[in-house]
């Protein structure tokens, strides 16, 4: 198993520690330095595959620790960290060569995927070479493809990736949209600036607002001090709007502004700033949907559509399937340090028979796991653990059933005056199951609903059982 080092240079000691047990757990090997003086005493005597810093530091900030590391090994990564960050500051981190520059607060997933981004584009060039139908590695994770639609993307990527242009990029989840959302960044001019990103579902409305466009110092109870935002940060760059169509209609009004007038106002603000910010939009949302139900404009759709791309589910590229599953036991092989499993042929047909409605990040976390509990040298069926069966595996009979006939066979429900409508919902979607024997996508037909609906709804009744 190779060891990759990384050195975290921080002066709070809690950070410290929460930073190299993240990083200790995706299985690097972690120095850590209280401050930058220790920091460069420690670098010039061992060799670290990349370097972690905060900005702000007694004695030797980050900057210095950036600029000394680059003295001493130009190639070396450096990752900026800051709770203090303004666009100026962004920018001349990114000329003295700094890998990439996050803005606190984080979560220690951003980090982990910031981290595996910086040491991917160390091995890119490498990579394509020595692999030459795998795409180049972005955030340690490598968008690995031999189907001719995907490969058709990457050269529309390519091939656009020089415009200034608005990019909507939607796909079911767990197809990587952030992925190609980085790639299509590095392939662009602005791949020196920053690429910064923002997860609109992730954030409550409330706060969306002023994480986006920053405000100033008194604006607002708390507001202590200016708060630089993303758009600020990614100026002369790209910012990535992760499920745009959560973004509040008042939002999206403000964001149909910025776009259209290419200027900001920080909350509190009293002049407008202007920006120059290339947008790319993904979701995982029937866009079309949302503008028919009124939760999402049609003017901003077509503002942020202008280079639009749409990523297929993995069940629409099969063949990629086993590519992926022997790369995934390759990688976990390795993270776990075990030996690497063979893959028994009836594993591979389950592997293809199955739907993955979590798309390749399901298949990853299904062979993570189908590594770490088999005890031998060759995975099984049953080290897989899918969720159910294949759509495949079910009989002509079981679905050539047409709606009618399902539902025919369904009891009559009980309409009690004592009952719930969501206790009378719960029982037609569990009848409708046990009659398709399981089968989620052809319940959700039966029902009117989506895949998605009957996931959430059944994962209600199990919170609520649980709880």
């Amino acid at each position: 198993m190779k060891e990759t080092r990384i050195l975290v240079v921080d002066d709070d000691t809690s950070m410290r520690m929460a930073l190299c047990e993240t990083l200790e757990s995706c299985g690097y090997i972690v120095e850590t330095a209280a401050n930058g003086f220790e920091a460069l005493t420690k670098f010039k005597g061992g060799a670290f595959e990349a370097v972690i810093t905060d900005m702000r530091m007694p004695g030797m900030g980050g900057m210095e620790v950036l600029k000394n590391i680059k003295k001493i090994s130009p190639e070396s990564p450096v990752i900026l960290i800051t709770a203090y960050g303004t666009v100026n500051t962004a920018v001349e981190a990114m000329k003295e060569g700094a890998s990439d520059f996050i803005m606190k607060p984080f979560s220690l997933e951003d980090i982990e995927f910031v981290v595996k981004n910086v040491l991917a584009t160390q091995g890119e060039k490498e990579e394509k070479e020595s692999r030459p139908e795998r795409k180049p590695s972005i955030a340690g994770r490598e968008i690995i493809t031999r189907d001719e639609k995907m490969l058709g993307i990457f050269e529309f990527l390519k091939a656009v990736a020089k415009s200034r242009s608005s990019v909507l990029i939607q796909g079911e989840s767990g197809t990587g949209k952030e992925l190609f959302a980085r790639f299509l960044y590095r392939h662009s001019d602005r791949k020196h600036m920053p690429f910064v990103a923002i997860n609109c579902a992730a954030i409550p409305e409330n706060l969306l607002e002023s994480e986006m466009f920053g405000y100033e110092k008194g604006a607002f109870t708390g507001a202590m001090q200016r708060k630089i935002g993303k758009f600020e940060l990614a100026n002369g760059g790209t910012l990535l709007l992760d499920e745009i169509t959560e973004m509040s209609p008042h939002l999206q009004a403000k964001l149909l502004r910025v776009i259209q007038e290419k200027e900001i106002d920080r909350v509190g603000g009293k002049m407008p700033l202007a920006v120059d910010v290339r947008i790319i939009a993904t979701t995982n949302a029937d866009i079309r949907q949302a503008i028919e139900d009124k939760t999402f404009r049609e003017d901003l759709y077509y503002r942020l559509n202008v280079i639009p791309l749409k990523i297929p589910p993995l069940r629409e590229r099969k063949g990629d399937i086993e590519l992926l599953s022997r790369h995934f036991l390759e990688k976990y092989a390795d993270l776990n340090d075990k030996p690497l499993p063979s893959l028994a042929d009836v594993t591979l047909k389950r592997l293809q028979a199955y739907d993955w409605p979590g798309n390749v990040r399901e298949l990853e976390n299904v062979v993570e796991r189908a590594v770490l509990i088999c005890p031998g040298d060759t995975v099984l069926p049953e080290h897989l653990y899918l969720e159910e069966n294949p759509s495949e595996d079910l009989s002509a009979e079981k679905m050539s059933c047409s709606p009618q006939e399902v539902l025919s066979g369904i009891p009559e429900l009980n309409l009690s005056g004592d009952r719930t409508i969501w206790q009378m919902e719960k029982e037609l979607i569990f009848s409708t199951l046990d009659k398709v024997k399981g089968n989620k996508t052809k319940a959700a037909e039966i029902l009117g609903i989506s895949v998605r609906t009957m996931r959430n709804k059944l994962q209600e009744y199990s919170s609520k059982v649980s709880g």
